[in-house]
């Protein structure tokens, strides 16, 4: 499923949910894997690099960078919260990410985003990748500032980025909303290993979903990326609707498709 073009691939985030799903299937895609968490998660196994930094820390992600070709970049806040600890890690964090790889001539980069960015959008309606951001929260704003911080770094410094809004991506969708967003592990490589081999990326946006049958979001002006899920939602539907209830179509939650995010908080940091 991977394709080998890089000598030493980054992946940001290696202690979180997403990064334990793909240590092993990265592997796939570089002779060597450098994995990064700000925690401990570990030694390092064959084929492998462990360094340790927090992503606020420019010393430390500059060494982190050091010596790669590419990055899978998870790391970071990945749910709404205060606004504190997403500053940090997810907006001065990301500069100082994009700032190593300028410095150290990394040229392609695939950037963690989220449908949280879009997720002020209905569930009644359809968006491709070109629509205007509507964050349904701290953690959405967040992303759509990293999409534009790839965006300048592409136009000004030449690195190429996908910015990913991945959807729910979990062995299996946990509720109805997942039934739309869903993305299986597999795909989510086979989407990242397309973003890394495509032979021109530029700065591109791209939903990270499954094939779904029902979906909020359309990919066609990310052809060029070549994803081609493979696995679908479809098939976990019916045990879905047993054993949840019918929604509440007066719950925010339901008419939008941040699902929960767009009622979660105010936070105190």
């Amino acid at each position: 499923m991977g394709i080998q073009l890089h000598e030493k691939l980054l992946l940001t985030g290696a202690a979180g949910g997403l990064g334990q799903a793909l240590r092993q299937r990265l592997k796939a895609n570089c002779k060597v894997l450098r994995l990064s968490d700000r925690v401990d998660f570990g030694a390092a196994g064959a084929g492998e690099e462990v360094v340790l930094a927090d992503l606020a820390d420019a010393a430390a992600v500059d060494v982190m960078v050091r010596g790669v070709q590419a990055i899978v970049h998870l790391g970071g806040v990945s749910v709404e919260g205060p606004f504190g600890p997403i500053l940090q890690a997810n907006i001065l964090g990301l500069y100082n990410l994009y700032e190593a790889a300028r410095k150290h001539g990394v040229k392609r980069v695939v950037f963690a985003s989220s449908n949280h960015v879009t997720g002020f959008y209905r569930q009644s309606e359809t968006i491709t990748v070109d629509a205007p951001p509507r964050p349904d929260g701290l953690y959405g704003v967040s992303k759509a500032f990293g999409e534009d911080l790839s965006r300048f770094y592409f136009d000004r410094y030449g690195i190429e980025t996908a910015c990913v809004r991945i959807g729910s991506s979990f062995p299996e969708p946990k509720d109805r909303r997942m039934l739309a967003t869903w993305l299986s592990f597999d795909d989510l490589h086979r989407l990242i290993t397309a973003c890394l081999s495509t032979p021109v990326l530029g700065h591109s946006i791209v939903f990270g979903m499954s094939d779904n049958a029902v979906t909020w979001w359309d990919n066609s002006g990310a052809r060029h990326i070549g994803f081609a899920p493979q696995d679908s939602s479809d098939i976990f539907r019916e045990a879905v609707y047993a054993r949840t209830s019918a929604p509440d179509l007066t719950d925010p939650a339901v008419q939008f498709q941040g699902g929960a995010f767009v009622k979660a908080g105010p936070f105190a940091d």
